[in-house]
């Protein structure tokens, strides 16, 4: 699927009939089968434009299109949408309700209808995907679980119901370095499923390990659209945005111009070994 934003504004209007604009003319488009993250200070509009994904909100200007058609029009199955475009809101764990493990990712597809046969394994096929043991967890209360297994578990509820696309809105917040590096795996086991991935996020560092593409918002406006590498080289933009560079970039910018450019573009600290590996067997 191909989602777009064609000069899309939005505001919110108070009790005192004062606007406050939140998105400023964005247009951007989101491919099939492509990580992107967007990045920013608080209040630069990340989480409105994720919420336009789907029509939770509704441009006050402009147009969001899915594979061409205006979801704002009539006709639009916004349900169906829905289903194509799963949306994880931060700490989606809250949203955990059912008895069991196995209920709660069954949720979803049960409203939509999935047949009983095919249900099990949907329910498994999900919770691997986040790394979580369907025999060990199918029946165990969700309450119980750790707080990284409770988000993960919130996010297989999503994945059972085998959206094109998914959405994360701040998913390492609260997290140890391990569940963050269980996110990033789980990431990439998506893209390789050919799904595509949006990440709403400050954490620099998982930025660098799963985006092929960044967009950075500030005050409700896109100001840099490009690749992670090409933003962490520009230091004055990062400054203007409020972020930070991860301290492996740091460590690469050191060795520029004494390093092959294929190393010095590596993305985290595992990808430069695996073209540093490459190389060497040339």
């Amino acid at each position: 699927m191909k989602l777009e934003f064609d000069k899309v504004s939005f505001h919110y209007t108070d009790l005192t009939k004062q606007s406050s604009k939140v998105l400023n003319n964005i247009s951007l488009a989101i491919h099939e089968n492509e990580c992107l993250a967007i990045v920013g200070p608080s209040g630069s509009g990340k989480t409105t434009l994720l919420q336009h994904f789907t029509g939770l909100l509704t441009p006050c200007k402009g147009r969001v299109l899915c594979d061409g058609s205006d979801i704002a029009s009539k006709g639009v199955n916004l349900t169906q949408l829905r289903r194509r475009i799963g949306l994880v809101f931060q700490f989606p764990e809250n949203q955990l309700f059912e008895e069991t493990v196995f209920k709660d990712v069954a949720f979803g597809p049960l409203k939509m209808g999935l047949d009983h046969s095919k249900l099990a394994q949907r329910v498994r096929s999900a919770l691997e995907t986040v790394g979580l043991d369907f025999d060990r967890l199918e029946n165990r209360s969700p309450f119980t679980l750790s707080e990284g297994e409770k988000r993960r578990t919130a996010i297989a509820g999503i994945l059972a119901m085998d959206p094109e696309m998914i959405a994360f809105d701040e998913p390492t917040a609260g997290l140890d370095p391990k569940s963050v590096s269980l996110l990033k795996d789980m990431s990439k086991g998506l893209l390789r499923q050919g799904k595509t991935v949006v990440v709403v996020t400050h954490h620099m560092d998982f930025v660098a390990s799963i985006a092929d593409r960044v967009v950075v918002m500030w005050q409700g406006k896109i100001i840099f659209d490009d690749t992670p590498v090409r933003l962490f080289r520009d230091r004055e933009l990062l400054n203007r945005a409020g972020l930070d560079v991860p301290d492996f970039q740091r460590e690469l910018e050191a060795w520029r111009g004494k390093l092959p450019e294929i190393l010095i573009n590596a993305r985290d600290r595992k990808e430069w070994v695996e073209k540093l590996t490459q190389i060497t067997h040339l």
